[in-house]
C-alpha cells in the first residue's frame, strides 16, 4: 500500500511538472515565436518609427508608420535629409501583400506615386528588420534598402 501511494505521488509530481513547463516555456522556446515572414506579424508590429538606409547613399531616413484609417494597412511619412541637405517629407501607404512582402507606395505630393518599396522581413530580426528594393517611379531606377525598427510607438 505504501509503495502504491509513493508511486501515485511520483506520477502526480511528474504530471504537475510537465503542466508547469507547458505553461512557462523556456527562453529558447520563446525565441522561436519570432515571425518568420511579415504575414506572421500582427499589423500593429509595423506601427512606430523605422530607420531607412539605402545602399550607396549617405545618411539615414526616418520613417513613421501608423494604422491606415481606411483599410488594414499602414500610413505614414518618410523624412529624408537634414543637416547640410534639404529635408524632404513624403507620404507612405501600404500593407503586407499576399507574398508576405511589406509593400509601400511613396508620394512626394500626396497624389502621384513617386516611389515603391518592396521589402522582406528578416526572420532573425524578430520583426525588427526588412530588406528589399526601393524603386523610383520617375526613372525606374532601384536601390536596395534596409528598414530597422527603432521604437514601438502605438501608432494609433
Amino acid at each position: 500500500m505504501k509503495r502504491a501511494l509513493i508511486a501515485c505521488l511520483a506520477a502526480a509530481c511528474l504530471l504537475t511538472g510537465r503542466h508547469a513547463l507547458a505553461q512557462n516555456p523556456s527562453p529558447a522556446a520563446a525565441a522561436t515565436s519570432c515571425p518568420a515572414t511579415a504575414s506572421d506579424m500582427p499589423l500593429e508590429a509595423l506601427f512606430g518609427t523605422w530607420e531607412a538606409r539605402f545602399d550607396g547613399l549617405p545618411g539615414v531616413a526616418r520613417m513613421q508608420l501608423a494604422k491606415h484609417p481606411d483599410y488594414a494597412g499602414v500610413r505614414g511619412t518618410i523624412t529624408r535629409g537634414g543637416g547640410d541637405t534639404p529635408t524632404s517629407v513624403a507620404q507612405l501607404a501600404g500593407d503586407v501583400d499576399q507574398d508576405a512582402y511589406l509593400s509601400l507606395d511613396e508620394s512626394m505630393d500626396g497624389h502621384a506615386i513617386s516611389g515603391v518599396w518592396l521589402g522582406e522581413l528578416q526572420a532573425a530580426s524578430c520583426g525588427k528588420e526588412f530588406k528589399g528594393i526601393w524603386r523610383n517611379a520617375a526613372d525606374d531606377s532601384t536601390r536596395p534598402f534596409v528598414l530597422t525598427k527603432i521604437n514601438d510607438n502605438a501608432g494609433k
